[in-house]
């Protein structure tokens, strides 16, 4: 499931083309589909949505409708639900202990915790964020007010976070419970983020650069297959800030960006084919399933 017209698509047409190629290679059919073919679901055997997903969105509708199906189905409806949804993660770190910058689930009445908890400056998320999109930064007391009565017209919670200055974040990108790949995320240049918008047709990035697995921190690896573990077994980006020897989780996405030249730079064609052999692997298991009963 693609859209070729959309800004922040995760994989760009030749990565698109890598992915087919790969599939093909291992017996798979691939065809590509748009938000308008949602009739055709029942015709296949698998979903693989390389769109920006949300739960609000024909992505969890082409999710939701594929798993009823009984297609094999990355990212499937339950991973978009809880990638989508920033204050259930907060939580969810909470709960099992995952290392992450401190955090308060911010509401109308706790407003005057924000700052003696967090301090200044510091990162406001809307819960539903994505692409650094909903993502602002309050330097002062007078921005935080601003920004939080903003978040309020269309959110009761915001999630809030201690801001942690980097050159760099590490991406890591999780499959069927293994890391993938591994990358550093560079901030764009003159910005506190890796991505910065310049309208709503124009994004300025940091540079990326992949490195291999085993020259990665093997404790940022490890950390974000123990994330990515508590939503699901699809395909994460985990992004981890290094700070002083320690690895803080920012966040884990959902249908992370793999495209040509960058996420791929270290792996090749191999990044491609790992992704679809999973695909095949589960549609095996699907068909051993079916048989033995």
């Amino acid at each position: 499931l693609v859209d070729r017209d959309a800004v922040d698509a995760p994989s760009d047409e030749r990565a698109l083309l890598r992915f087919v190629r790969a599939g093909r290679r291992l017996g798979l059919q691939l065809t590509m589909i748009d938000k308008e073919d949602i009739g055709r679901i029942a015709e296949f055997d698998a979903l693989f949505i390389r769109e920006t997903t949300s739960v609000n969105h024909h992505t969890y509708r082409f999710a939701s409708r594929a798993s009823v199906e009984g297609l094999v189905v990355i990212d499937d409806p339950t991973s978009i639900v809880r990638c989508s949804n920033k204050v259930y993660q907060a939580e969810l770190f909470e709960r099992h202990g995952i290392p992450c910058p401190p955090t308060l689930i911010v509401h109308r009445d706790n407003t005057d915790k924000v700052v003696p908890a967090l301090g200044l400056p510091v990162v406001l998320k809307r819960p539903d964020s994505s692409f650094s999109q909903g993502v602002v930064r309050a330097e002062d007391e007078a921005s935080l007010a601003v920004y939080l009565a903003q978040f309020f017209e269309t959110s009761e919670l915001v999630v809030a976070q201690g801001f942690v200055p980097s050159a760099f974040d590490w991406r890591v990108g999780v499959l069927d419970g293994r890391a993938l790949y591994a990358a550093r995320y560079h901030m764009a240049r003159g910005h506190w983020q890796i991505q910065q918008s310049e309208g709503p047709s124009r994004r300025r990035y940091g540079k990326v650069e992949s490195v291999p697995l085993d020259a990665a921190p093997a404790k940022a690896i490890a950390v974000a297959v123990r994330a990515a573990g508590l939503i699901g077994d699809g395909l994460y980006g985990v992004d981890i800030k290094e700070v002083k020897g320690r690895f803080l989780v920012i966040e884990i996405n959902d249908n992370p960006n793999i495209d040509a030249g960058y996420e791929d730079a270290v792996l090749g064609d191999g990044l491609y084919t790992a992704v679809m052999q999973v695909f095949l692997d589960r549609l095996d298991r699907q068909s051993r399933q079916a048989h033995d009963r």
